[in-house]
């Protein structure tokens, strides 16, 4: 009987991407689940990439890959193993159980499959292939002929899973097929591939989507045919949109780098994400270290787990009020880089930081919080939106110019004798403060909504006050 994982064994788990396109939402949560369960036990978290398919695999999809989980702060121990590379691996494992007479040559063209298949399903029958090169030996192979190889898989009896999320799940043997190992054009197949490199890999943990359930079924047999420990199978519900279906394009950004250029910081992800079909309790907001010493398999529900926008935002906009300033700035060029937007100058992003606290209160994506800094990182002159320009009409520029003879000898620079020089330029004029307000909100900012125009004012500094105030004095455009 095949040995089984034991709970003493250095945990080893590994994330193993196809590089067919981007590292989709349901990739990156696998991957989180992979990285969560090793780190929170001193163990490795590995990356394979599973490009065998060579049609379909590409060298940008992989970097995509890289980069994805790179954002979202996956890192993972030692090179990514290329499955690709191992091809002489896997030939030698199959023929090893070709030796052991655990697997067997199938001369059976694709002809003659079909065949067999279409008169089974005109009988009534189920369209298992049964090869009959199954009990042939070396005197029955046609010479020089292709074959494929064969597992060798039981008739009778069941196929038993322990799964950590499913539970115990079987299948009846008489319904499994012998599965290839080898094509006939002697390339590996997907299933032998991933049991001989999670094998060689030392993998403890295998945590994967539950569309991958019946592959464990077969795979456990090419643990059994080679003596191997398995691994603990840990089969996790995939994710749907709000309305039920699979989650799927029509339902919004699918791709990791998509919800990078939206505004969600990497830490809000993988916290929404860890509790997306995962839970600890009642907690919804929680932090790395927390994430990682909760996190067992124990907790996964055995329901598809549904993809909410408004809780992500939510929950984004949590993670934006606790971090520092200095955080959120380096959020902003990063947004800025991912839109291959130019970067703004160090002291931009220094009267960025200094806003902060305001600005972080008000919003729920970094996006948000660069539309609402508009004023901060624009160029001048700015471009008032339309409530903007209506209130600088032209008697609310020749107020400002009357304003700014004041502002220029103000002293000092700070929120309280702004205040109070504008509180009395209001009451020289017979206006009540809002009337002095809006037009300067409008003028430094460009819109008719901002923080406090005191407080942006300060982080403006004098200079650009008054130059900004100046560009509205001239006209807007």
């Amino acid at each position: 009987m095949t040995p089984t994982r034991t709970e003493d064994a250095p945990v080893v788990t590994r994330f193993a991407p196809s590089p067919t396109g981007f590292l989709h939402i349901g990739g990156a949560r696998t991957a989180l689940f992979n990285w969560l369960y090793a780190r929170g036990r001193g163990g490795r978290f590995l990356l394979r990439i599973e490009d065998t398919d060579r049609a379909r695999s590409t060298p940008e999809a992989t970097e995509a890959i890289l980069e994805g989980l790179k954002w979202l702060g996956l890192d993972w121990d030692g090179e990514p193993v290329s499955q690709f590379s191992r091809v002489a691996r896997h030939r030698e494992v199959a023929e090893a159980m070709l030796a052991s007479g655990a697997a067997y040559r199938c001369y059976a063209t694709k002809e003659e499959i079909d065949a067999f298949r279409e008169a089974a399903r005109a009988e009534g029958r189920p369209p298992l292939f049964q090869s009959p090169w199954r009990d042939k030996g070396p005197e029955d192979w046609p010479e020089g002929a292709p074959y494929a190889v064969r597992l060798r898989a039981p008739r009778e009896g069941r196929v038993q899973v322990e799964d950590a999320v499913q539970g115990t799940v079987t299948w009846d043997a008489a319904q499994m097929d012998d599965l290839i190992l080898l094509r006939s054009d002697g390339t590996p197949t997907y299933m032998l591939a991933v049991v001989v490199d999670d094998h060689d890999m030392g993998v403890t943990h295998v945590i994967r989507g539950d569309d991958h359930l019946t592959n464990a079924a077969r795979q456990t047999l090419i643990y059994q045919a080679m003596g191997w420990r398995t691994p603990v199978f840990a089969h996790i519900p995939l994710i749907h949109g709000p309305d039920g279906a699979k989650l799927s394009k029509r339902h919004g950004a699918l791709g990791v780098e998509e919800y990078r250029k939206m505004g969600y910081l990497p830490e809000a992800m993988r916290n929404y994400l860890a509790r997306l079909g995962w839970s600890h309790g009642d907690d919804e907001f929680f932090d790395d270290a927390q994430a990682q010493a909760w996190f067992d398999l124990p907790g996964i529900g055995k329901s598809a787990a549904r993809f909410d926008f408004a809780k992500l935002a939510n929950l984004n906009g949590q993670h934006m009020r606790a971090a520092s300033d200095a955080r959120l700035v380096e959020a902003v060029k990063d947004l800025f880089a991912a839109q291959q937007k130019p970067m703004p100058d160090p002291a931009r992003l220094a009267m960025l930081e200094q806003a902060m606290p305001g600005l972080k209160e008000r919003a729920k994506t970094i996006v948000e919080l660069v539309d609402i800094a508009y004023y901060i990182l624009a160029d001048r002159p700015l471009e008032p939106d339309e409530k903007a320009r209506r209130i600088l009409d032209e008697d609310a520029r020749r107020m400002l110019a009357r304003l700014t003879s004041q502002l220029r000898n103000a002293s000092p620079w700070d929120g309280a004798a702004l205040e109070a020089l504008v509180r009395g330029f209001a009451e020289t004029e017979g206006l009540k403060l809002g009337k002095i307000a809006q037009p300067l909100r409008a003028a430094l900012t460009g819109r008719a909504v901002s923080p406090g125009v005191f407080d942006v004012m300060v982080t403006l500094g004098r200079d650009e006050t008054l130059a900004r105030i100046e560009d509205a004095v001239q006209g807007t455009k």
